[in-house]
């Protein structure tokens, strides 16, 4: 049975938000809520983690991990950036949106998409999410906490404590933040080149769009 930490959303306990940072630098799968749905992550280096979470998900060696980050310069540590997105990712970080960029060197084979050399890039705008992040000392591998047979549908038809007894056999750690289940993801952009592409439209649209008219640009959908 995963263990149970329970932290307030917006002031977490110090002290219990250290103590899931250090299972996950001894190797634990942790089940938190982040400014979206709740994710399933772990150390982005560690290995047999990624395969624990790629199991639990069924996901094949083209689905995207996500690779959370504290800062912009994390972001430029594991994906080359152009000028151009650059300025499109400074506005709208942190918040509910995960970037698809080419990856650089630093990223693990695990999670570099094999054929597009890409990797999905997270900054969250949620105090455990920034807090773990913050505290691990390290990015933490990152993809929504649902199982195979899970929809959009069935995902909102959860309520907290049924969702989170899903995966008390199947991750280490849950953080509990005693929150209803958000219904909806991040919004997903396609920054492979400087022709960004929505590919799926989450939380974050209206922010998303006014960017994009300040830059006097269209948003590819």
């Amino acid at each position: 049975m995963a263990e149970r930490i329970k932290l307030h959303p917006e002031t977490p306990h110090v002290k219990r938000l250290f103590e899931a940072a250090d299972m996950i630098k001894q190797g634990a799968v942790i089940l938190f809520p982040t400014d979206s749905q709740y994710a399933i992550g772990c150390n982005y280096k560690n290995k047999k983690g990624i395969e624990r979470i790629r199991q639990i998900r069924q996901l094949g060696k083209n689905d995207h991990l996500t690779i959370l980050c504290d800062s912009l310069s994390g972001i430029a540590r594991f994906a080359h950036i152009s000028d151009h997105n650059f300025k499109l990712i400074k506005r709208l970080i942190p918040g509910p949106y995960t970037f698809i960029l080419p990856a650089t060197k630093e990223v693990p084979k695990l999670l570099v998409h094999p054929k597009k050399k890409t990797v999905g890039i997270r900054v969250p705008d949620y105090p455990i999410a920034e807090g773990l992040v913050r505290e691990v000392g390290d990015p933490l591998l990152a993809i929504t906490a649902k199982k195979p047979e899970m929809d959009e549908d069935a995902l909102a038809g959860f309520e907290r404590e049924p969702f989170l007894r899903e995966f008390d056999k199947l991750v280490d750690v849950t953080i509990d933040n005693q929150q209803e289940l958000p219904s909806r993801g991040t919004s997903i952009l396609d920054m492979t080149d400087d022709n960004t592409r929505l590919l799926r439209e989450g939380l974050g649209m209206e922010a998303l769009e006014e960017v994009f008219r300040m830059q006097r640009e269209p948003l590819e959908k």
